[in-house]
């Protein structure tokens, strides 16, 4: 496995109250820099123990201000991220990922369907374009009784596009959008091993099968531009 550098950081704070408005004008300037690089749109991330994520989550969220402490309040960030946005770039070119099963960096949540529901009913407000979530435990559940969660409720609730991810392959994410339980499904390792992934799923091809040991490595080239196309490997 390549050597992998990590880089010394100080010692995490509290935000102060007063340089949370700083924060949230970063993600709004941030945002209207990628539309004016080219992108047509941004994906806000709220999910897998990141910023956004640390402040909804009742395990790590332990602020006695109006951003914690009760639901609303430790989402207050997270809308305030997707207001600024939306007030700069417009609606109908953000989307936001959102994981409130995960535990990631030990960024859990004691109700995560309350957190998940929160959240969608909120976001419809914004009528942001599309809202991403990930399955429990990142692994898909074709039939929802057999699961302990379900983003079901999620994706009923939330007016926009509604998109899943998290261990899905060909067959399971033909079965969850037949079955009208997501509108699309997100690939992340699967596209990262297979450049042409939409052509493969159209053909029913073989995949290339990703290397974890390649991954969040510094080399520009091992493990992410090195996977052959369909064609090469015929």
């Amino acid at each position: 496995m390549p050597q992998i550098d990590v880089a010394q950081f100080s010692t995490p704070r509290r935000l102060r109250k007063d340089e949370i408005p700083q924060v949230v004008n970063d993600f709004r300037i941030a945002a209207r820099n990628a539309i004016e690089a080219g992108f047509d749109g941004v994906e806000i991330h709220g999910a897998h123990g990141y910023l956004v994520d640390q402040f909804m989550k009742d395990q790590v969220n332990d602020r006695t201000d109006k951003y914690g402490g009760s639901l609303e309040n430790r989402c207050r960030f997270a809308l305030e991220v997707v207001e600024a946005i939306v007030d700069e770039i417009g609606a109908d070119k953000v989307g936001i990922r959102l994981s409130p099963f995960s535990d990631y960096m030990e960024s859990g949540d004691s109700n995560p369907e309350a957190l998940g529901l929160y959240m969608v009913e909120s976001l419809n407000k914004y009528r942001i374009l599309y809202c991403h979530m990930v399955e429990p435990r990142m692994k898909m559940v074709v039939e929802k009784s057999e699961s302990p969660h379900s983003l079901l409720p999620m994706r009923n609730a939330f007016n926009g596009s509604f998109i899943v991810a998290g261990g899905y392959d060909r067959e399971e994410g033909n079965k969850v959008v037949a079955n009208n339980y997501t509108d699309l499904v997100a690939y992340g390792r699967h596209f990262l091993a297979n450049p042409d992934l939409p052509r493969r799923f159209e053909l029913d091809a073989p995949l290339n099968k990703y290397n974890r040991d390649t991954f969040y490595i510094s080399d520009p080239v091992l493990g992410y531009t090195d996977y052959p196309f369909l064609e090469t490997t015929a």
